[in-house]
């Protein structure tokens, strides 16, 4: 890896055409329905419903799936992003990796509520979300060619908004078109046809609007192949040659990547796992998951814009450290009240009143810490590197991806209820916290252009 000393070339390249940016963005918009139906709200609530068996035995084998997924990743990982950085090819291999999640989309049609699809069903959750995170990477990477150094924190938030707002309708559409089925549509109820037509949905959905990247592509001009691929052994030379550099020229940014690596695991537990503990503990039906989701989205992106105002003034690590005390009261909160009935002030606190009140409270700091974790990357990338830092980025986190699911899986075998699993989740954010800590706040770099 080159020094940070390495300094951007002297002419800004033009800024991109609106229609690339939308094409990009529209991606984003049309993964929503993977993120927010399939593994967060919808379908992997139902597979942790009674139809599958008890609760706690499906939440476990769906947090052991995820934890699989997630080793596997940081396995290949290393692989699949340098042969993609080699041959220049991102928007095959992310034509390729959308491809395939939504034909496990599709396949999610043909899981029928009974215990011995349970593992089917989790499989295609786990194996969507592999292939997912592959596609995310050649996707996240494309931002540098419909932005400038000037416009990449507004084209990335852009995409960012779009995403909470795609993930608002497609919830919205499953809540009055499949289960609770508005205007007379006919679907039937029997069968778990509501939420295997969800599936179908998400897949059609997610296809849909990412065609015009898929088709148009971002734009920018094609590259000749750099190289050759590197093998698997190679691939991780290759990193481990990068991590000593940048050891020796910015230890700070090796701890940011560690510390924000084990946050991120946290913050992608709660969205992988949030519906699933909203029905096994807290008594949610399906439609008031997905009505609370849509609150939450709501919540989350108006926290992403005041976080993003208040990081211009404070900086973003204090906005980080900031949301990551604001989930760890907010898991505090849920673990304290749990599923029970609680006088406060003569009225009556229900385990529905604990869920709305801890679980928007979360949402609100989810965002910042987000949008705030990939500002702070930004800011100490060093010019013209800021694509390998990402590639760093993703690949750590990669690398503990397993840690949130494993852990909530440990503590509800430990604990014996589901709730119990919420103290595996907020281990890994409190450890990502106590990581971060003694980080430096990010100088801005002077070649950054500010809005």
């Amino acid at each position: 890896m080159s020094s940070p000393a390495a300094t951007a070339p002297s002419n800004q390249p033009p800024a991109p055409r609106r229609g690339a940016v939308l094409s990009w963005a529209l991606w984003d918009w049309g993964s929503s329905a993977f993120n927010a139906v399939m593994t967060t709200f919808v379908f992997t609530v139902w597979l942790t419903s009674p139809a599958f068996g008890p609760t706690e035995h499906s939440s476990t084998l769906l947090a052991w799936g995820l934890s699989l997924s997630g080793l596997v990743l940081a396995v290949i990982a290393p692989v699949l992003g340098q042969r993609s950085d080699a041959s220049n090819r991102r928007r095959l291999w992310l034509a390729v990796n959308t491809g395939v999640v939504v034909l496990l989309c599709l396949c999610g049609a043909l899981v029928t509520p009974d215990p011995g699809h349970l593992l089917l069903g989790i499989g295609i959750i786990a194996a969507a979300t592999l292939f997912f995170e592959l596609a995310s990477v050649d996707y996240n990477a494309m931002l540098s060619d419909v932005s400038t150094p000037a416009s990449a924190g507004r084209v990335s938030g852009f995409g960012w908004a779009m995403g909470y707002l795609g993930g608002i309708v497609a919830l919205v559409i499953v809540l009055f078109g499949f289960i609770k089925p508005a205007f007379g549509l006919p679907v039937p109820q029997e069968d778990g046809w509501p939420f295997r037509l969800t599936a179908l949905f998400s897949g059609i959905w997610f296809l849909a609007f990412a065609l015009p990247l898929l088709v148009r592509g971002t734009g920018a001009a094609p590259q000749a192949p750099r190289s050759a691929p590197a093998g698997l052994l190679e691939s991780y030379r290759i990193l481990w040659r990068r991590l000593a550099s940048l050891w020796r020229t910015d230890r700070h940014a090796i701890y940011f990547l560690g510390a924000s690596a084990v946050f991120r695991d946290g913050l992608a537990a709660i969205f992988t796992l949030g519906g699933v503990i909203a029905v096994g503990t807290f008594g949610f039906t399906q439609a008031q998951v997905i009505v609370f989701a849509i609150a939450g989205n709501v919540v989350a992106a108006l926290g992403a814009l005041v976080g993003g105002r208040l990081e211009d003034r404070l900086g973003p690590k204090r906005i980080v450290m900031g949301s990551l005390v604001g989930l760890l009261i907010a898991a505090a909160g849920l673990l304290a009240l749990g599923a029970g009935t609680h006088r406060v002030g003569g009225l009556e606190w229900t385990a529905t009143t604990t869920f709305w009140v801890f679980g928007l409270f979360l949402c609100l700091f989810v965002g910042p810490a987000q949008s705030s974790s990939r500002s702070y990357l930004l800011r100490i990338a060093p010019a013209g590197h800021e694509s390998e830092f990402f590639g760093l980025y993703a690949t750590t986190g990669r690398a503990v991806s397993f840690l949130a699911p494993t852990l909530f899986g440990a503590f509800i075998v430990l604990g014996g209820q589901q709730i119990h699993g919420v103290i595996g989740i907020a281990l890994v954010l409190a450890a990502g916290l106590a990581l971060l800590a003694p980080i430096r706040e990010p100088a801005v770099r002077r070649d950054e252009v500010r809005a």
